[in-house]
C-alpha cells in the first residue's frame, strides 16, 4: 500500500478558514460549559465505570488511555477535584509520564445504555497520598498511585456519536472471533516466529489467568 498525501491545497490551516466551513455554534452549546461539577456531572461521574484520559507529552505527541473499573471508581472530591486511581497495567506508564511533563488533560466518561457522555478539561498530577489511595482500594489492595485531576471546563456531550456508531446495540455487536486472540495479534506485530494452534491456546489461557491475578 502506498502512502497517502493530501494536497496542500486542501489542508485547512488556520481558524478563520476552519469556522468558514461551518455554521455558528447553537446559543446553548457555548453556554453549557460549567468551571465545576454540578449535580448532574457528579451524578454521572457516580454512574460510569469507564473513561478515557487523554494527555501530552513534553513533545506535544498525545497519547489517550482507557481506564475502567466498578461505577463510582473515579472519586469526587469536591466541585474541582477528582481522584483517578491508576489500577495495574503494563507498566509502559504513557499517561503518567505525560502527566508528570504536561498536567493538561481531557476526560471522557461513559455509561453503558446512555448515548450521551462527559467530558472534562483540566489540569492533573501524579499522587502517592496514602489516605488517599486506601479510599480508592479494591479488595484491600491500594493503587501505586492515583491521577488527581484539578477540574477546569465540564460539558455534557450530546448523543450523535454513539447514535451512529450504534455502540449500545445488541443487534450491532461484532464476534469477537472474527479477529485473532490479542496474544496472537500481538506476536504477529512483535515477532517472525510461528505459534502452533495448541501453544496459542495456551498462551492465552496463560493471559486470561494474569487477567485474574493482576486486575488489582
Amino acid at each position: 500500500m502506498t502512502d497517502f498525501k493530501i494536497d496542500p491545497e486542501h489542508v485547512v490551516s488556520d481558524e478563520a478558514s476552519l469556522r468558514g466551513l461551518y455554521g455558528a455554534t447553537h446559543t446553548l452549546a457555548s453556554l453549557k460549559c460549567l468551571d465545576g461539577l454540578d449535580r448532574h456531572a457528579e451524578d454521572f461521574i457516580r454512574r460510569s465505570p469507564f473513561v478515557c484520559i487523554g494527555t501530552q507529552a513534553a513533545d506535544g505527541s498525545a497519547d489517550v488511555s482507557p481506564r475502567g473499573d466498578l461505577p463510582g471508581f473515579v472519586k469526587i472530591l469536591d466541585r474541582h477535584t477528582l481522584a483517578l486511581p491508576d489500577r495495574p497495567g503494563n507498566n509502559r506508564l504513557d499517561t503518567l509520564v505525560n502527566i508528570v511533563a504536561n498536567p493538561n488533560v481531557g476526560l471522557l466518561f461513559m455509561v453503558p445504555g446512555f448515548d450521551e457522555t462527559l467530558r472534562i478539561n483540566g489540569t492533573a498530577s501524579v499522587v502517592t497520598e496514602p489516605a488517599l489511595l486506601k479510599a480508592l482500594a479494591v479488595n484491600d489492595r491500594s493503587p501505586r498511585s492515583a491521577i488527581l485531576i484539578r477540574v477546569r471546563e465540564v460539558f455534557l456531550h450530546c448523543a450523535k456519536a454513539f447514535r451512529r456508531s450504534r455502540l449500545w446495540d445488541p443487534e450491532h455487536r461484532q464476534d469477537r472471533s472474527q479477529m485473532p486472540s490479542l496474544m496472537q495479534m500481538l506476536l504477529d506485530q512483535t515477532s517472525d516466529a510461528p505459534v502452533g494452534s495448541e501453544e496459542m491456546r495456551k498462551k492465552d489461557a496463560d493471559l486470561e489467568a494474569e487477567y485474574l491475578k493482576t486486575m488489582y
